[in-house]
């Protein structure tokens, strides 16, 4: 496993996904670094408000779905033509149209398997693997925002928390 390096940061948690929508903005809107932001639930307006890019995932998805449609399509070529060349109910050897449903079919598997090995390659998730939190209540009712404390200084951090609303100002080595 790769050495990670531990960082210290510090958090603030917020009862409200509006309260926290409005802290992202006005931490944006100071310059401050935002370290992450976790919630419980999507959040809408949230990757905007913190100045993500659109995920590229839906390439991937296109480009594995292409793999898949292709790899149908030329396997049921070869195997109907080259391979085994039978007639079946007065089909000719290269029926296109009788190739359409599995085509479609392996064009769909292969993008959502595609897809979600992507997705967990990126994310650093997977089997095995423990991703350290920051407070468990984060994945029940609290709305979250972190701050790396290398970036910004702890007494703004808790000044722009106290400001915002944050119920409560913690620090925690992850």
């Amino acid at each position: 496993m790769a050495n990670i390096k531990e960082r210290e940061v510090i958090y603030g948690l917020y009862n409200d996904e509006e309260d926290l929508l409005r802290a992202v903005k006005s931490a944006r809107q100071d310059h401050m670094e935002i370290y992450d932001v976790f919630t419980p639930f999507p959040v809408h307006g949230l990757d905007p408000a913190m100045g993500l890019e659109e995920s590229r995932l839906h390439i991937a998805g296109f480009i594995f779905g292409t793999i898949g449609a292709l790899t149908a399509f030329l396997g049921m070529t070869w195997v109907f033509v080259k391979d085994w060349p039978n007639i079946f109910g007065g089909k000719p050897y290269w029926s296109v149209p009788a190739f359409i449903p599995i085509t479609f079919e392996m064009t769909v598997l292969f993008a959502a398997v595609g897809m979600t090995v992507s997705f967990y390659i990126i994310n650093g998730q997977g089997p095995g693997v423990v991703n350290k939190t920051l407070d468990d209540r984060i994945t029940d009712d609290k709305f979250c925002i972190a701050f790396d404390k290398a970036d910004v200084d702890a007494d703004r951090a808790e000044a722009f928390f106290k400001n915002t609303g944050a119920v409560e100002i913690n620090s925690k080595t992850i």
